[in-house]
């Protein structure tokens, strides 16, 4: 969760519990893809998810196990445990990224979705690269094969896609679960199988 206040970046932190987060602030501000400053003096928070590339994790563990260092099991807790870290050069010299796909709060009133991604995106975030607008379900099934289909030769790793309605205004009179959108719904791909030497 990214906070800012008259335009400045001024908290960020972890998920948590989903009420309750880590303030990682400062390790935040090392992730050169998100913006200290806004464009406008505005007072706003968003959500995404930071990430480290392929890539970056490859070099990151050959240079650890250049070192005779544990490896990282995955990019995404390599990210996890980056974000983590007392010292934030540490996080500074882990080469993280970030994808923004929620505008939570904004005193400014959107109608859809897409709005508040054009929103985000005119304000320097970096937005999810696959949010489409589709109008049925057959679109919906054929938008996670294509995505499933590029899933392995994508620079970073994903475990799924989240589908949710467009319209703000419908969002409220579909209404929430027990601490759930009754809105969105997550598709979870299979995982990935890879062969081994043992």
């Amino acid at each position: 969760s990214l906070e800012y206040e008259n335009g400045l970046f001024v908290r960020g932190s972890t998920r948590g519990d989903g009420n309750v987060g880590e303030d990682i602030t400062q390790n935040l501000k090392t992730v050169k893809s998100i913006p200290l400053r806004l464009r406008k003096d505005i007072t706003i928070e968003v959500r995404g998810e930071v990430y480290m590339s392929k890539k970056v994790f490859e070099e990151l563990n050959a240079a650890r196990e250049a070192a005779e260092q544990p490896l990282f099991a995955n990019p995404r807790n390599a990210a996890a445990g980056s974000l983590r870290q007392l010292d934030s050069k540490i996080a500074a010299s882990r080469g993280l990224d970030i994808f923004v796909f929620n505008l939570q709060y904004c005193d400014k009133n959107f109608a859809s979705h897409d709005e508040t991604f054009d929103f985000m995106r005119n304000n320097n975030f970096k937005v999810i690269p696959f949010a489409k607008i589709v109008k049925d379900t057959d679109a919906i099934i054929d938008t996670i094969k294509e995505i499933g289909e590029k899933r392995g030769t994508l620079p970073f790793d994903i475990d799924g896609m989240v589908i949710k309605v467009n319209s703000l205004a419908l969002r409220k009179e579909i209404g929430e679960g027990s601490g759930t959108p009754k809105w969105a719904v997550a598709y979870k791909a299979p995982p990935e199988e890879t062969a081994t030497e043992l």
